[in-house]
């Protein structure tokens, strides 16, 4: 039995290290370690509560928005505050763009690699190339000249010796299956979405005013003119421009990123059967369709799928919601294995890991800077997948027709959406549904400025002289990356403790008190590694997860062995 050790895990955000023992070319055993010591819960005490989203935003370099959100979301709830209708379909746009952006990046910049050799693509027929695109779309960017020019590009880049973003991968592995004239066409198609991203993020720029983080949430709605006849407000121009890049957006969705997805798809359906993991699938729902602010107007559903099992879905209660650090480098005051709910969660940093660098996490008990959620405790896998499962369990009509049409095309059954194929599938139709969506929340936005109703934020409760003595709120949001929370408890008007769980931490957590294996561990049980110096096919089920441990884990001294003091003056 050999144990090998992937670190840094690369193309994700964060520090990650993954650890696996394999036996007769199969993964008997995982082990996912976080590296980094998460401290922004720490710094948040003691701050006013209506700051706090501007903290918590960041946690990471990319997931911004979202926890902005579930920050003011938060305290929001804490205070009994319900926003006004233009901030909720504000809101809805500008973590609609964040989804539609980070899916098709991820697809493109994090994970295809694990599937495209782009060396091979130097040997392509661009001919070839230019027939395969033709065939699946009807995208303006598919000539021979054109794929040629790519071609030259690689070629050029292979003969440099300098690969740069291509460095450092496994290319010419023969469990790369794509053909050299799909491999050309998926370089090509890269190398556009690097444009196209720079352009549709720039929605988020228009309504946050910067990106990334943005500056115009706050407690109780959005910090944003909404007049479109002011010339400093959200304008009609600005509302123009808007409407462009959305179409820009859901052009590239429908002509390149969905017929790659099939097209690749379809040379690794083995990729079906590997991968499941869990089996547990929960899901908070988003992107409120009605001003009640119930989970029932939301348009992703709220629920859990529980073994697999798509016939019912399970609610869910945030005070189901509970971490425990037996096998992660903190501890509790009354014991390391006692599940804390985030309201009563404590974050206590004490390293008993080995010193690093070092060659192997075995013979430690502790092994990760990532708690481990549980809900009712039972590990969970959230995410892209997560949500699809509980709105195609819960009868939502379009995943239900959009998941039936996928399978369909791919010519696989429901069963395939249990692995590591199925993530990247429901990841692509979530991007599908929610580029859709954007023009129709701008037109509601829209409607109801022409009615005059120009209200953007509740700020009955702004003045702290209004507050209760003490107040506890939760915030829980689906960012991109599945299920996120925020939790806060205020008490004379500061924030006395502040917790996030967040997606990373319920798929990246190592083993609980009954040494139960977290997401990422248990996916990669089963998992056939032809070269163990070459494992791909771990990258491959990893980043079907798309890691965000930036989020999840933040600084740490690896000199000194120890966290980094904050001190605030």
């Amino acid at each position: 039995m050999a144990r090998i050790a992937i670190d840094p895990i690369t193309r994700i955000e964060g520090h990650l290290r993954i650890e696996v023992e394999i036996e007769d070319g199969v993964v008997r055993d995982a082990w996912s370690s976080g590296t980094m010591f998460r401290g922004l819960e720490l710094i948040l005490r003691g701050r006013d509560p209506r700051d706090a989203w501007v903290f918590a935003q960041r946690a990471c370099g990319v997931c911004t928005t979202v926890h902005a959100l579930a920050s003011v979301r938060a305290v929001e709830s804490a205070l009994a505050l319900r926003i006004p209708r233009n901030a909720r379909l504000i809101r809805n746009l500008i973590a609609g763009t964040q989804y539609v952006q980070d899916h098709v990046i991820h697809f493109y910049h994090l994970h295809a690699l694990d599937w495209v050799d782009v060396v091979s693509a130097t040997q392509a027929d661009p001919a070839a190339t230019a027939a395969l695109a033709q065939s699946i779309s009807d995208w303006p960017l598919s000539s021979v000249s054109y794929f040629k020019s790519v071609q030259d590009r690689v070629k050029a880049f292979v003969a440099s010796g300098q690969l740069g973003p291509f460095a450092n991968a496994y290319w010419g592995n023969p469990a790369y299956k794509l053909p050299p004239p799909a491999n050309l066409m998926a370089v090509a198609h890269y190398l556009e979405a690097l444009d196209w991203q720079r352009q549709v993020i720039r929605i988020q720029a228009l309504l946050g005013g910067k990106n990334p983080h943005p500056q115009s949430y706050v407690v109780g709605g959005m910090a944003m003119g909404v007049d479109p006849n002011s010339p400093t407000a959200l304008t009609t121009r600005r509302l123009s421009e808007i409407t462009e890049l959305t179409t820009q957006a859901q052009d590239f969705v429908d002509r390149v990123y969905i017929p790659d997805v099939v097209a690749i798809a379809g040379f690794y359906k083995d990729w079906a059967g590997i991968g499941q993991g869990i089996g547990n699938y929960l899901a908070y729902g988003d992107f409120p369709e009605d001003d009640s602010g119930q989970p029932a107007g939301y348009y992703l559903p709220r629920g859990r799928v529980m073994g697999r099992d798509l016939s019912k879905v399970e609610p869910v209660d945030q005070l189901d919601v509970a971490e425990t650090v037996t096998s992660s480098y903190y501890s509790y005051d009354d014991g390391d294995a006692t599940p804390k709910h985030p309201w009563e969660g404590q974050t206590n940093p004490k390293y008993a890991g080995p010193t690093p660098p070092y060659a192997s996490l075995e013979g430690f008990d502790k092994y990760s800077w990532l708690k481990a959620p549980r809900y009712r405790d039972e590990p969970m896998e959230v995410g892209p997948l997560a949500r699809m499962l509980v709105a195609y369990a819960s009868g939502h009509s379009d995943v239900r027709a959009g998941v039936d049409e996928l399978l369909g095309t791919l010519g696989v059954g429901p069963e395939a959406l249990f692995s590591t194929l199925g993530r990247v599938a429901a990841r692509a139709l979530e991007t599908k549904l929610l580029v859709g969506k954007l023009a129709g929340w701008q037109a509601q936005l829209e409607e109801n400025l022409a009615t005059g109703d120009l209200a953007i934020a509740d700020v009955s409760r702004w003045d702290p002289a209004s507050w209760p003595a003490e107040a506890q709120g939760w915030g829980l949001e689906e960012a991109p990356r599945g299920a996120l929370g925020h939790w806060v408890v205020i008490k004379d008007q500061k924030i006395a403790n502040y917790q996030l769980v967040v997606p990373s931490t319920w798929n990246g957590s190592p083993r609980d008190a009954k040494g139960r294996r977290g997401a990422w561990e248990e996916a990669l049980v089963g998992t056939p590694v032809n070269d163990p110096a070459q494992p791909v096919e771990i990258l491959r089920t990893v980043h079907s997860f798309d890691p965000c441990l930036a989020c999840a884990v933040h600084v740490y001294d690896p000199a000194a062995g120890t966290g980094v003091e904050i001190r605030v003056v």
